[in-house]
């Protein structure tokens, strides 16, 4: 009953267990940490991951609108969410191309999290006689995704030449 109580997600209806995973601007998964109830703030499992101390000013940190996590960041961390209207009916012009910006990026987040959900090792019902295990299951499913080919593939030399060629 206890460990019910404490995965229940009033924002999923059912029990569920929230874990906070890290991809690389290429789409490589860079950093799991384990398991958390559903329950617990999103702020919560961020502080206690470890993420913070790897983070370096200029880094750019990309969430989910509602991770609200600006006030725990290292200085000169940035955190891009996607714009939201709130009380307004429609996004300002600089906030839809905001959202463009954001989104174009964030499909390789998305991507790289699909290619976990992908294995299907963690559908369903996971019994609770795993729980134990759960974070390690995952872990090891994530960092499996790495030896599949580059979501986003390096630049070439080629590629990199043409844009300095650009700014000439």
């Amino acid at each position: 009953m206890l460990a019910q109580s404490q995965t229940w997600s009033n924002y999923k209806h059912h029990n569920t267990y929230k874990v906070l995973v890290g991809v690389s601007p290429t789409g490589n998964v860079t950093f799991v940490f384990e398991f958390w109830s559903g329950r617990v703030f999103d702020k919560e499992i961020t502080k206690h991951s470890g993420l913070l101390d790897l983070l370096q000013p200029g880094d750019n940190v990309m969430a989910d609108r509602g991770f609200e996590i600006t006030d725990i960041l290292p200085e000169g961390v940035a955190l891009n969410i996607p714009p939201f209207n709130g009380t307004n009916k429609q996004l300002s012009a600089q906030a839809v191309e905001d959202t463009i910006s954001i989104a174009s990026v964030r499909i390789h987040v998305e991507r790289a999290i699909g290619r976990i959900k992908n294995y299907h090792t963690l559908d369903g019902v996971l019994p609770l006689s795993l729980s134990h295990v759960a974070s390690q299951i995952f872990r090891v499913v994530s960092f499996s995704t790495g030896i599949l080919p580059p979501l986003v593939p390096p630049k070439s030399d080629t590629d990199i030449d043409d844009e300095h060629k650009d700014e000439n």
